[in-house]
């Protein structure tokens, strides 16, 4: 295996994280954060390793180094979440962990002595939400194609109002055999900060599919059956929980529950403003306000401030004095309905489209060219200088806005992915 001078080790795997499809900017403490994250030899693999999945037989070639040196190193890599093993249903391939949904989550859902945790936590937060690089590197430029998306509460659905089975968390749960339970990464998080204690358990972090097999068969989650996954879904509507999945219409490989206390997607919306972060739900919550008292209860339970309570002058002295009152980004996620007592708040069918990619794949070739990282993709050997150079002149010509905007548009959008689909076979 050639080496890189040590001193360059981090940095050139830095840049190799940046270009996956949620960038990772170099500063000061994502230096800290891979240093502690990465062993030398980890990190120069790592920097390596082809931008697409691949096989073991595909990385020794492109690597000049034989399977047999390379797979010890590789299978310890799954085992701390930096690197992803895909069974294909013939073949493991494997690909890097971007931070999000990735190395963040399965750092943080390790258990076992002796592991720096707080220091994780620590870093992570530090990264994420101390400097304003990353979420603006990923969100700030108007970008709307994120990992996840809001799953409406079906209890909090409107008379007559229709979804499609893939925004139900009860249909996503049905048509899986398998899942998992794990600790949830961002509330393990604010444990490790020193966070007041979370009402919500620990252990809600529930996979399924390929996604449950990935968790188990690495040490980060245990197996569960249906019924358990159905009682975790009643407890999350029970305690008001925000429920988020995979941003993907088919095979959906886990669901989230989320509280405003720990969540690092809801804080990011609150904080930030930036929306995308959270992709929303087809539905809105919408108040009658003929049923509204003002009690304010919905807005204390919207886990992104997107609920308002008010004032109404002018009103007659028997009619209520204030209203509750729906903001633009409210994720129509319809806690704030659970919680209304008079039953004044229901989710109703958005006025704007919302599009929800199709598939990982689908979601992911999105993600990169709105993140100018599309060109890794096509030109996948980060060692090679031909490829190199034609990964600046292909991601130059995708950065045009008048081309970004074209393949990102309703009317290009559909025919550039199934090209895309096409030639990847």
């Amino acid at each position: 295996m050639g080496h890189i001078a040590s001193k360059d080790i981090y940095r050139k795997l830095g840049r190799r994280l940046d270009q996956a499809p949620v960038r990772t900017p170099w500063t000061d403490v994502f230096r800290q954060l891979v240093e502690e994250l990465y062993s030398r030899p980890e990190a120069e693999l790592v920097a390596r390793l082809p931008y697409r999945p691949s096989t073991l037989g595909r990385i020794s070639a492109m690597l000049g180094d034989t399977q047999d040196s390379l797979q010890p190193m590789i299978e310890g890599l799954c085992a701390k979440g930096l690197v992803i093993d895909i069974w294909d249903g013939e073949k493991y391939q494997y690909m890097v962990s971007p931070i999000v949904i990735g190395f963040f989550e399965f750092t943080m859902m390790r258990t076992g002595p002796n592991l720096p945790r707080a220091r994780w936590a620590e870093l992570f937060q530090a990264y994420m939400f101390g400097e304003k690089d990353f979420l603006h590197a990923n969100f700030g430029n108007g970008q709307t194609t994120s990992v996840m998306r809001a799953l409406p509460h079906e209890e909090a659905l409107g008379e007559h109002v229709e979804i499609l089975d893939y925004e139900k968390a009860s249909a996503l749960i049905e048509e899986q055999t398998e899942f998992s339970l794990g600790l949830c990464s961002c509330r393990h998080e604010k444990h490790h900060l020193g966070h007041a204690p979370c009402r919500t358990p620990m252990d809600t972090c529930t996979s399924m599919g390929t996604g449950a097999r990935f968790l188990i068969r690495n040490g980060f989650a245990k197996p569960i059956d249906k019924m358990q996954m159905r009682d975790i879904l009643a407890r999350s509507r029970d305690q008001g929980l925000t429920l988020s999945a995979d941003n993907v219409r088919k095979d959906a490989g886990f669901i989230c529950h989320c509280c405003g206390c720990c969540c690092n997607l809801l804080q990011g919306v609150r904080e930030t403003g930036y929306t995308g972060i959270l992709v929303t739900a087809s539905v809105v919550a919408v108040v009658d306000e003929t049923l509204c008292t003002g009690c304010g209860l919905c807005a204390k339970a919207c886990p992104v401030n997107a609920v308002s309570v008010e004032k109404i002058s002018g009103q007659d002295a028997r009619k209520p004095k204030k209203l509750a009152d729906m903001k633009e980004h409210c994720l129509g996620c319809g806690v704030c309905a659970l919680k209304c007592p008079t039953g004044a708040i229901t989710l109703q069918s958005r006025p704007q489209k919302v599009y929800h990619p199709e598939d990982s794949f689908e979601r992911v070739m999105l993600q990169a060219l709105e993140r100018d990282t599309f060109q890794t993709f096509i030109f996948d050997n980060p060692e090679s200088r031909t490829q190199e150079f034609m990964r600046a002149l292909v991601g130059g010509f995708l950065k045009l806005p008048p081309v970004k905007r074209a393949l990102l548009g309703e009317k290009l959008r559909s025919r550039f992915l199934s090209a895309l689909r096409k030639a990847a076979g």
